[in-house]
């Protein structure tokens, strides 16, 4: 992007895609969220680092390590369930139609879960953003 920093919104714009489109596809929102970690904050100064701030980030990123732990034991239950069936399928048992459909269901409600979740975290990005711009004005206010 051109010297601005890098959201899932804003490529989703550049892109003219909606956001849900970059959830959905997991690799290209984790290349996303690789980037926004490699590229330091805007106008970081050095000085207006406290240790509030610190253990603010250390938090978010706690937060964050919990959310991709709690979404990674759910891909690995979700493959688990794929391979179970798979095999199930193949052995020529087969489950009845009213047992797929609500596992249909419950693989679409999920999918919305993962969806909101994203959507949460992509909120909570910009709530720091706005807390950060708060911190600088206000250390800014306070230098004067």
């Amino acid at each position: 992007m051109n010297g601005t920093s890098i959201t899932v919104s804003g490529i989703a714009r550049a892109a003219q895609v909606d956001r849900t489109f970059l959830y959905r596809h997991t690799d290209l929102l984790a290349q996303i969220h690789l980037a926004q970690s490699a590229l330091p904050p805007p106008n970081m100064n050095p000085a207006a680092v406290t240790r509030e701030s610190l253990a603010a980030d250390l938090a978010n990123a706690q937060h964050r390590i919990g959310a991709l732990v709690a979404r990674n034991a759910l891909l690995e239950r979700k493959l688990s369930e794929m391979l179970g069936q798979q095999a199930w399928r193949e052995s020529g048992l087969g489950a009845p139609v009213d047992i797929e459909r609500l596992q249909q269901q419950i693989t679409a409600l999920e999918q919305q879960t993962v969806d909101l979740t994203g959507l949460l975290d992509e909120r909570d990005q910009e709530l720091d953003a706005a807390r950060h711009a708060n911190r600088e004005l206000f250390s800014n206010i306070n230098r004067d």
